[in-house]
């Protein structure tokens, strides 16, 4: 019949204009991707190292959002805690110096190998560096000053190679009333000298007048060493 021909015909050419022309999905993605390789896409893509410090800095930052959340207040809570910590840091460092001291050997000896001096040459660089407010030098040579004193005195016997803690403690047999002070003094080397510390003012004031009273000290003598170990 032609009517329903005519239907059947019109039914074919709506149906064939409503159905979408479809692109096969892996073929599209695959051109996709080829054409945004392609390197005018990429021109202001960032470098390795600039890729690698923006995943460092995101990382730093999740850190410190980590630890903002778990700090008592919060991000205020965590500058205060920092702070602290950096304060406390300085006042051990401003206290007890760089720590980089290494193990004591026999050549740590408290005099320099360039030539035997006097104490009074001693003092006098000492007074040098301290009129300087060179104060680690000064203190040095001061505590030179007294051991080579003592040896010019004969209550120490010269000895190359001999430490500021021999040398101390060696003395402070001799000069009893003087041995805790002799000690500090030779700690006081040690630590300007082989613990980076700086010396102040004051320490080295100490050490001349350190060396002042042992100038005029009495020796304790051999007979009444032996009776008081007896």
């Amino acid at each position: 019949m032609p009517g329903a021909g005519g239907a059947t015909t019109a039914r074919q050419v709506i149906g064939a204009g409503d159905i979408p022309v479809d692109t096969p999905r892996v073929p599209a993605r695959e051109a996709a991707e080829t054409e945004l390789s392609k390197p005018m896409y990429h021109e202001n893509d960032p470098n390795v190292l600039e890729r690698a410090l923006n995943d460092f800095w995101d990382w730093v930052g999740g850190v410190f959002d980590a630890a903002a959340n778990a700090a008592p207040g919060g991000p205020v809570g965590l500058v205060v805690v920092a702070l602290l910590v950096t304060g406390l840091a300085v006042a051990l460092w401003w206290r007890l110096g760089t720590p980089h001291r290494s193990p004591r050997t026999a050549a740590d000896a408290l005099f320099e190998s360039d030539g035997p001096r006097s104490a009074a040459q001693h003092r006098a660089a000492a007074e040098a560096h301290a009129a300087a407010r060179r104060w680690t030098e000064a203190v040095q040579e001061r505590m030179r000053a007294i051991v080579r004193s003592l040896e010019e005195r004969a209550l120490l016997d010269p000895r190359p190679g001999r430490t500021a803690d021999e040398a101390a403690a060696e003395a402070g047999r001799v000069l009893p009333d003087h041995a805790t002070r002799l000690r500090s003094a030779a700690r006081e080397f040690d630590d300007v000298t082989y613990g980076g510390r700086a010396a102040g003012q004051s320490a080295y004031l100490a050490l001349r007048t350190l060396d002042t009273e042992l100038d005029e000290a009495k020796p304790l003598l051999s007979g009444a060493l032996q009776g008081a170990a007896g």
